[in-house]
Parts: C-alpha cells; sequence; structure tokens
C-alpha cells in the first residue's frame, strides 16, 4: 500500500513547501517491530531518465531474497536538497515491482540530516509507510566532530541547534565514514545499529551495497539458483 502524499510535477518553490509540510508527519522513533528482511535503494540517472533498484535481503541473515529495478523518467531538475522529487517516481516504480515487501530500508542517501530535515528517505519512508534509514556516502548538512579511526567508530551529527539528527559511523578501517540518518519510523540508535549489523567487510552496508550494484546495470543477486549467497 502506497500513501499518495503529492504530485511529482512541481517546480523548486512548490518542492520545498512539500518538504516543510511533510516534516511534521515523520515518526523519529523505533518501535521494536520485527524485522526479518531489509531493502537497500539506490538510483542512476542516465540523461532522461532515473533508474531505481531495490534489493531485499533476508535479516539477520543477509541472503538474497529478492531484487527489482525500474525506470521512469525524469520530471525535476538536479538541486541538492530536493532529490527526492528527481527520483522519487523511479523508486515508487520499482515498489511496485516486488513481491516480498520489506520491514526496513535503507536508502542511499539522506534522512533527517538535511537542511529542512526530509531527505529522502524520509520523504520515501512516509510514501511507502516503512521504516527508513538514511546511508549517505557524504554529508549534506550538520556538524560533527572527527570521527575515530576504527570500525564502529561514530561520534553525533547536530543541527545548527545543537540537536542530534544522525551519525558519523566509520564501518571500515581507512575509508571514509558513512553520514547515518533515521528516515521515518526510525531514531539515530536503532539506525547506526541497524547499518552495523548489515555490514560485512566493505564500506557500504549489504543493502545499500547491492542496490547500487543493481541500480548501475549489474545483474540481480538470486538470479543464479545455482548460487544461493552471493556474499
Amino acid at each position: 500500500m502506497i500513501a499518495r502524499l503529492h504530485n511529482w510535477n512541481l517546480t523548486p518553490e512548490e518542492a520545498i513547501q512539500v518538504q516543510k509540510d511533510l516534516r511534521d508527519r515523520l515518526i523519529l522513533t523505533w518501535d521494536q517491530r520485527p524485522v526479518t528482511t531489509i531493502a537497500g535503494v539506490d538510483v542512476s540517472v542516465k540523461t532522461e531518465t532515473a533508474r531505481a533498484a531495490i534489493v531485499v535481503l533476508r535479516y539477520p541473515e543477509l541472503m538474497p531474497l529478492e531484487a527489482v529495478s525500474a525506470d521512469a523518467p525524469l520530471v525535476f531538475p538536479y538541486i541538492p536538497g530536493l532529490l527526492s522529487f528527481r527520483e522519487g517516481p523511479a523508486v515508487l516504480a520499482a515498489w511496485s515491482n516486488l513481491q516480498n515487501k520489506p520491514d526496513l530500508l535503507m536508502f542511499d542517501g539522506q534522512g533527517i540530516a538535511h537542511p529542512r530535515g526530509i531527505g529522502i528517505a524520509s520523504q520515501m519512508g512516509l510514501w511507502l509507510e516503512r521504516p527508513t534509514i538514511g546511508v549517505a556516502k557524504s554529508r549534506l548538512y550538520g556538524r560533527h566532530e572527527e570521527v575515530g579511526p576504527g570500525r564502529g567508530a561514530r561520534v553525533n551529527l547536530f543541527d545548527k541547534k545543537g540537536n542530534v539528527i544522525g551519525a558519523v559511523l566509520r564501518t571500515r578501517e581507512r575509508t571514509n565514514p558513512l553520514y547515518i540518518s533515521p528516515g521515518h519510523l526510525m531514531d539515530v540508535k536503532y539506525a547506526v545499529e541497524f547499518v552495523l549489523a548489515c555490514n560485512t567487510s566493505y564500506r557500504l552496508p549489504e543493502p545499500t551495497r547491492w542496490a547500487h550494484k543493481v541500480a548501475g546495470g549489474e545483474k540481480l543477486p538470486g538470479e543464479d539458483r545455482e548460487q544461493p549467497r552471493l556474499f
């Protein structure tokens, strides 16, 4: 079931107002619901088309269960802070192709670590009515102290008022940290715990790592029945 919250063909000014209206609808607590599947979501853009990939893994085994992708025409320009309006339609198209709807989703992008407190993980969490986590490879907004060098080292990410909006998490030694923030139906503490639980020997957690591969055109996990485990 998808909650249809707004149109996608908007001006930048209208999109900003939508974000401001939706921000107050976010629930930033984790309700301890059972989680047996986690999905990663990533979007690649080529010319005038966005391709979204969703890869669903069994949790906590991290075994591939299903992967889908879908294309959608771009209806919104590239504007920092308004990524969801550019990529959201493709994500919804991919979601409609899923047979196994996941209990939780990780997005390659921001949650509430965003100038208006509502990045793509937050906005799509409201659309999909699922817990979501933003797993970003770079900082969009917020300030933080230096994070330690070891795996699992983390520091808080703060907004201008001093509120904690996420965590800067090093998932692998000698690699850049990730910027983790709750999207919807999630908080900072459990967002970090889920990311670490899905992290193996790579910088990215397995859900978004595989979603990135699939969005780039690589073979969908699980297609080869002779090889059920791919990582």
